[in-house]
């Protein structure tokens, strides 16, 4: 349906990609990758026809319909939700906009009116009209939102509507740029299940792991200026490409190898008589060699070293006895909660249980109905919230804005640090006021993270970056010392930051003392990405979880008040499981900086020269390696054995 063929282009002498050729066929389901600036988006473009190609052909399949989602757009005028999400075509939007402004006027007699109508019902509106409300009711929208001005929207919910209106065309070809941003869980997993019966084909832009995973069959990489075609999922990509650039450079090393082999014949024995045939020959097959390039390493993840927060005591937060209500709807009635030193702890539960509520009662930005809320010694709470920009100073350059936090920080170091958060080049002298919501979203977590607080409490962190950033932010987080509490939709970023879960579900709180796998494991969830939003069913108390909740909404056996004695084992089994933690932790640091050696080590002892210039360092280097070896294979001992202990405490 389309075909792509030696596509090229550049912006003066930058070059985005060259020799781009692949083929999308009906039904196919194929993710965009690259990092931040590989062209990702201009290729979008260039396919839809808004941007030209300095060479190559695009070839769209006669009477194919293309419909495209792009990351941002806007409102026009005073069109509603429903005119937007029904308006599948630029004549159904114009004649519904007629239809909708006759009868808000009140003109329903008029001949402008019934024409309207009537030209509604030939092009099947009417039809359609039911679909994108169905449509709309999949991504959240309630029957009383479909008549509402989307001037009175926020740009996610506008985004919705158009998205929406894009699966109500069903186009032959659906592109999505980001299609996830907007989307909350419960209506990320309807688009997910409902674009696996797509009957067209997909072709998308996601730095969602899990999404791609669950949708996409193929997989198109732009790397170093060249598309690298892959089938299956994202996963599939990432081992199949990881597999392909070793074996490229298995090949490469030995062909490098024989062409040295060879060469060295040829210097050798060229100039004599005797051998001058035999090294002509071996120049003739260096000559005849079809040569195997280098593997281009794939650009590395920048590992920004952040600061670590204030020491902090034992305990950083607790909530006793905590009632909260919005009005006459109650959120929390008795509940108790505390995080420790250490602990990251991610909230799941369905939409509207109160997560994002937890978050601000611990950040203080909520005051509780009834209750207290008690910060431990030393505690500095640090709250992240995508609708929280107003930590940022318009006025600043991005720049400015970095080196704005309570440090000193240098250019060289806030650049850094920026690039890693897609701020690069001349990007980082714009100014706030005019950065998109998505861009203010990442430089107010960039100043949360260089001045970090030692209770880090964080909606949706992920939200806006690329796949690239995400996993800055995950080496970002991994080596932070504080305590951490966090809301994700992201599988991929739960899976390598949180330790522990909290699910949340009508006023309960149920904690699961282990990783997001573990919390699987015991809620029996066969769906990772469902049980982020899995109501009661998972709030049951299971053998070995802790619920830490009371209230009526709580089950009457899962009571919050605690006799001091459980009080007493709970602490005592926390800072047990912490001081292994911290034990694991310190060997897995000593044996990566062993490793390190080990590499530095072998590295020398691979060196022909060294055993003709130094004998006696030879020598050294093979006792030092040996030794080396012996104290890796102990420290490995013992982190297992931790590890096993770790284990055995979590279960219990």
């Amino acid at each position: 349906m389309l075909q792509v063929s030696q596509l090229s282009k550049a912006f003066g002498s930058q070059v985005l990609f060259e020799d781009v050729t692949f083929r999308i066929n009906r039904e196919h389901r194929v993710a965009l990758v690259g990092p931040n600036g590989a062209g990702k988006t201009t290729l979008f473009s260039i396919l839809l026809g808004g941007t030209d190609p300095d060479g190559g052909l695009v070839d769209i399949e006669r009477g194919a319909r293309i419909g495209y989602l792009p990351q941002e757009t806007a409102p026009e005028g005073e069109e509603t939700v429903i005119e937007i999400a029904a308006g599948v075509t630029p004549e159904h939007a114009r004649v519904r906009k007629i239809i909708g402004d006759c009868e808000r006027a009140g003109d329903t007699t008029s001949s402008l009116y019934a024409d309207a109508v009537a030209r509604y019902t030939e092009l099947g509106g009417y039809q359609t009209e039911p679909k994108a409300k169905r449509i709309l009711a999949g991504l959240s929208f309630r029957d009383s939102d479909y008549d509402r001005p989307a001037r009175s929207l926020s740009g996610g919910w506008v985004m919705r509507a158009h998205l929406a209106r894009l699966l109500a065309a069903e186009p032959d070809l659906l592109m999505l740029d980001e299609p996830t941003n907007h989307l909350d869980l419960e209506s990320l997993g309807w688009f997910q299940n409902y674009l696996k019966s797509y009957p067209g084909a997909i072709f998308l832009i996601s730095h969602d792991r899990a999404f791609l995973n669950a949708l996409v069959d193929h997989v198109l990489e732009i790397r170093h200026h060249r598309i690298h075609s892959y089938r299956g999922n994202y996963d599939d990509y990432v081992e199949e490409a990881a597999a392909r650039d070793a074996q490229q450079l298995a090949a490469y090393r030995s062909q490098q190898n024989k062409i040295a082999q060879l060469e060295r014949f040829i210097d050798r024995f060229g100039a004599k008589n005797t051998k001058a045939t035999q090294a002509k020959s071996k120049q003739k097959q260096i000559d005849r060699m079809d040569r195997i390039e280098a593997p281009q390493e794939k650009a590395r993840t920048l590992k920004v070293k952040f600061p670590q927060p204030p020491a902090s005591g034992q305990r950083l937060i607790k909530l006793e006895d905590v009632h909260f209500s919005y009005g006459e709807h109650r959120v929390y009635q008795g509940i108790d909660f505390q995080a420790e030193r250490g602990e990251r702890i991610v909230l799941v539960g369905p939409n509207g249980a109160g997560k994002s509520t937890l978050l601000k009662l611990l950040a203080g930005a909520l005051i509780p109905t009834a209750g207290e809320r008690t910060l431990g010694h030393n505690a500095k709470p640090g709250y992240f919230s995508q609708s929280r920009l107003d930590v940022l100073n318009a006025d600043n350059t991005v720049l400015e804005e970095v080196q704005s936090i309570n440090r000193a920080i240098n250019e060289t170091e806030a650049r850094t640090v920026l690039g890693s958060f897609l701020f690069t080049g001349d990007s980082v002298f714009k100014k706030v006021a005019v950065l998109s919501g998505g861009e203010k979203s990442r430089l107010a977590l960039i100043k949360l993270l260089l001045d970090p607080p030692n209770l880090l409490l964080m909606d949706e962190p992920t939200t806006h970056l690329d796949i690239a950033s995400i996993d800055a932010l995950i080496a970002a987080l991994e080596n932070y010392n504080g305590t951490l509490v966090f809301i994700s939709h992201d599988v991929y970023f739960i899976r390598k930051i949180a330790r522990s879960v909290l699910h949340i579900s009508a006023g309960a709180l149920t904690a699961y003392a282990g990783d997001y796998d573990y919390y699987l494991f015991k809620s029996r969830s066969e769906d990772e990405r469902a049980a982020l939003t899995a109501g009661e069913k998972l709030s049951n108390q299971r053998p070995g979880e802790v619920v830490r909740t009371s209230g009526e909404n709580a089950p009457a056996e899962n009571s919050s008040f605690k006799s001091r004695e459980q009080k007493r084992a709970e602490a005592q089994a926390r800072q047990q499981r912490a001081k292994i933690r911290a034990e694991v932790d310190g060997l897995e640091e000593r044996i990566c900086g062993l490793e390190d050696r080990q590499r530095a080590l072998t590295e020398q002892l691979e060196d022909p020269a060294l055993y003709e210039r130094d004998s006696a360092k030879v020598m050294q280097l093979n006792r030092d390696l040996l030794a080396l070896n012996d104290e890796l294979e102990r420290l490995n001992e013992e982190w297992m054995e931790a590890t096993e202990r770790l284990e055995a405490i979590s279960e219990s």
